[in-house]
């Protein structure tokens, strides 16, 4: 049983809020989310990268952000579903200077516009993340005990929700800062601009045809969360039932509330 809350019988419904020890897998979650994000913007068809050496690739210097972040833009304005295979892992800033690892959780997602979401991890154990854009279950099948919550309780930042709707702009949303802007490779430190519950996110850019190699999300205690994706297959009509949850009548459900500021 989770600390913090008692059950009302197995199909009752119980209103908890979060122990500052169980923040740690939301956090977690949501690295993972942007970490879709970060996959859904590298993965637009490749028939719309431009050639080596095309026309339209940002200039030398410090001040490429604008650009880069224009082409990367373009690449998620195309995007309207996926599917992957995905490994997270991560770093945790509590041990010390050079963190400690997280041990890697490997499954598969499923991503589509507007903020549809599934994520089946297989290991090290077995878990369900599923969101249909307005709620979202986190669901522990050996312990039969399903979280739901909104995703509008700041779980997620404004500028991520406006990115898995659809509508996120990212000059809008980010203050992007090049740290690096060669013409094979930029690097760009994204900032929200409202209040969030990760510091930033770094993305290692293609500047030619803004594919994403790499990204990187550092929540505010300094943890890192890393999300690498295989086997990505992008189109096709999703499946609307695969991001609907029904807990079961043996299941326990925890209505989590919105975390204190």
């Amino acid at each position: 049983m989770r600390r913090g809350a008692t059950p009302v019988g197995r199909t009752g419904r119980r209103r908890v809020r979060p122990r500052a020890s169980e923040r740690a897998p939301r956090r977690a979650l949501l690295g993972a989310v942007l970490g879709a994000l970060g996959a859904a913007l590298a993965a637009a068809p490749a028939a719309a990268q431009p050639a080596p050496g095309a026309a339209g690739a940002p200039g030398g210097g410090l001040g490429c952000a604008p650009a880069v972040a224009a082409k990367v833009q373009e690449r998620y304005d195309g995007l309207r579903s996926l599917r992957a295979r995905f490994e997270q892992s991560g770093r945790n800033a509590a041990f010390g200077e050079a963190g400690s690892e997280a041990a890697a959780a490997r499954g598969r997602v499923e991503f589509a516009k507007p903020g549809r979401m599934r994520w089946e991890y297989e290991a090290p154990e077995p878990s369900l993340v599923v969101s249909d854009g307005k709620t979202l279950w986190i669901y522990d099948p050996k312990a039969k005990e399903a979280q739901v919550l909104s995703v509008e309780q700041g779980f997620l930042s404004a500028a991520a929700m406006q990115f898995l709707l659809g509508e996120g702009k990212l000059l809008e949303s980010f203050d992007a800062k090049a740290r690096r802007c060669d013409p094979e490779r930029a690097e760009l430190e994204l900032r929200p601009r409202a209040e969030s519950s990760y510091e930033r996110i770094d993305l290692v850019v293609d500047p030619k045809s803004g594919w994403i190699r790499e990204t990187t999300v550092l929540d505010l205690l300094g943890n890192e969360t890393r999300v690498r994706f295989q086997d990505i297959e992008v189109g096709g009509a999703p499946d609307e039932a695969r991001f609907r949850f029904e807990p079961g009548p043996d299941d326990r459900v925890l209505v989590v509330e919105k975390e204190p500021r």
